[in-house]
């Protein structure tokens, strides 16, 4: 079973240009924390970095692979499935590993559950969540409990939400239903800070104060 792993990148970043190589205070650009990680998951044949601007191998790690990808993928009108799809055709795998820079926290423990859970035969894709155990509403109604009685949150229906972090998922999902999810996932649930994504500069913000107060000091990327 050949794996793949891959990043794709855009520099052109609309809500925060240059996000994927920003770098952290006292830290690295942004690229280099998921690209470690992916590095010491055992099973991966490949880990590639896919993006149209070839400045980008300036910022890759030794072992990772450079592919460029056509800049008409980079429009802000393209679906990203579009993307995920090219990338397929253009590299040859059983199996492709999604990840992305702007989720650098996600722990090489979890890249190593879903591999192991793609590889029990039980699932036919794995995808990253996190638990949504909150007071939710929906067109002007609440959808998980009822007004008159507030429950303690532990104590609401759970609702799980993907996060960017990962996905796994077979060739022929992608190829011929244009899909990341097949019909038997694998929910791999996972925490706060692992699920943590960056789109705006507030959230750089705030993933900078998380890399600096708990990340870093503890060696969480080393």
């Amino acid at each position: 079973m050949k794996i793949t792993a891959f990043v794709p990148i855009k520099l052109n970043s609309e809500r925060l240009p240059g996000k994927n190589i920003k770098p952290f205070t006292n830290g690295k650009p942004l690229i280099y924390y998921i690209l470690k990680t992916l590095k010491k998951v055992i099973g991966l044949d490949d880990i590639y970095v896919y993006c149209s601007d070839e400045s980008i191998q300036l910022y890759l790690p030794k072992g990772i692979k450079f592919l460029k990808r056509p800049s008409y993928l980079d429009l802000s009108t393209t679906s990203f499935n579009e993307v995920l799809v090219s990338f397929a055709k253009e590299v040859p795998s059983d199996y492709y590993l999604l990840a992305h820079a702007t989720a650098p926290f996600i722990l090489p423990e979890t890249f190593q559950k879903a591999i192991t859970a793609i590889r029990s035969d039980l699932y036919d894709s794995v995808f990253t969540v996190k638990k949504l155990q909150e007071f939710l509403w929906k067109d002007n109604r609440p959808i998980n409990y009822h007004p008159s009685f507030i429950p303690r949150t532990q104590d609401l229906p759970a609702y799980f939400a993907e996060t960017c972090g990962m996905y796994l998922y077979p060739k022929n999902l992608i190829l011929s239903k244009h899909r990341r999810i097949g019909d038997a996932p694998y929910l791999l649930e996972i925490s706060p800070i692992e699920a943590f994504d960056i789109n705006t500069p507030e959230d750089f913000t705030i993933a900078d104060s998380i890399f600096n107060s708990y990340v870093k000091g503890n060696h969480y990327h080393e």
